[in-house]
């Protein structure tokens, strides 16, 4: 696990497991794609492991030499000029034939090749240990549209850890939080992203994390993780209504409006037929400040419930939801570090 983030990654797994996740970073350069895998499986399957063996010789052999030059182009991508002798870490699922296969591959074409040890398989498992690991964890919580995500980039700015999860996660963490973003990564992507970036950070020092829901969009926060999350000290900051409608009007009027009508849909039992009709007809009007304070008392009721689970929480007045000046940033400081103790 050292060498990763130090090395060009290879990733020798089909690509309908590379999409399932992968290594952050890593790159795919599959021994055998999709069909082809199914092929072996089914052989060995219904044949034993001899004729499989053949089968993949059989598909192979062909491309070997595409195999290397790939191999090649990822260094070059990661190093440039290319080394004399390019080093990799590779790896397959559990670090068994399909790795060994492709380290010797590429060490006949002069290759430094690492294999990892146990394989993705034992990647994945260092990742769920990391999430049981005790952090320092500050949440930086609000009602919808406080600024809460911008907020945190002014602490990274500032020099503070800080774990951004609807970043990871490619959402806002709302039913419009999908909205004009890319894909998001699946749950088990999801967990590596985390998982590597936690691993990354200095335990002594405190982590600041935007306060979230078990799910953000199709995304699960890892349990271990979340329930620290739950039981970490807050700080609340607490923005006026009418700035928050405002801001959320400012983000959300750039997006697509029959998106944003569907999602209303999708949340019409939650909202209230009344509220739900009232908020699209805002919409199609173009009345977004009407529109989104319409949305924001279905949202502050909802945040007012999960708040209380919140064990320690400490709340800031802010005028304004705008990023925190140097001073706003001290005083957030020392309540965290006053919650702490």
């Amino acid at each position: 696990m050292s060498l990763i983030g130090k090395l060009p990654v290879i990733d020798v797994r089909a690509p309908v497991e590379f999409a399932q996740g992968h290594i952050p970073g890593a790159c795919n350069l599959p021994l055998f794609l999709d069909q082809e895998r199914a092929e072996v499986g089914t052989t060995y399957k219904n044949q034993g492991r001899e004729p499989a063996i053949l089968k993949g010789l059989e598909i192979v052999g062909p491309k070997m030499r595409t195999l290397v030059e790939k191999a090649k182009e990822i260094v070059q991508a990661k190093s440039d000029p290319i080394p004399v002798r390019p080093q990799v870490l590779l790896h397959c699922w559990r670090g068994g034939m399909r790795s060994r296969s492709v380290a010797w591959l590429l060490e006949q074409a002069d290759f430094d090749v690492q294999v990892l040890e146990g394989g993705y398989k034992s990647y994945r498992r260092t990742i769920h240990r990391i999430f049981e690991t005790p952090f320092k964890l500050v949440v930086l919580s609000g009602l919808t549209g406080a600024g809460k995500t911008q907020n945190l980039h002014a602490l990274a700015i500032a020099g503070e850890q800080v774990v951004d999860l609807e970043g990871l996660a490619n959402h806002r963490g709302s039913a419009f939080g999908g909205i004009g973003l890319p894909a998001q990564p699946t749950v088990e992507q999801f967990e590596n992203l985390l998982g590597e970036q936690l691993r990354r950070l200095d335990l002594s020092r405190r982590i600041w994390v935007e306060d979230e829901g078990k799910k953000i969009g199709r995304c699960v926060v890892p349990t271990p993780f979340f329930e620290q999350l739950r039981a970490a000290p807050a700080v609340f900051l607490d923005v006026p209504r009418e700035v928050r409608a405002r801001l959320s009007a400012e983000l959300y009027g750039e997006l697509d409006k029959p998106e944003i009508e569907t999602a209303i849909t999708n949340i019409r039992k939650r909202l209230g037929g009344q509220n739900a009709n009232l908020a699209i007809e805002q919409l199609r009007n173009n009345d977004m400040s009407a529109c989104t304070d319409t949305l924001l008392a279905y949202y502050d009721k909802t945040y007012s419930f999960s708040k209380e689970k919140m064990s320690r929480q400490v709340t800031i007045d802010l005028p304004t939801a705008d990023p925190l000046s140097v001073q706003t940033l001290i005083e957030l400081k020392r309540l965290a570090e006053c919650s702490i103790e």
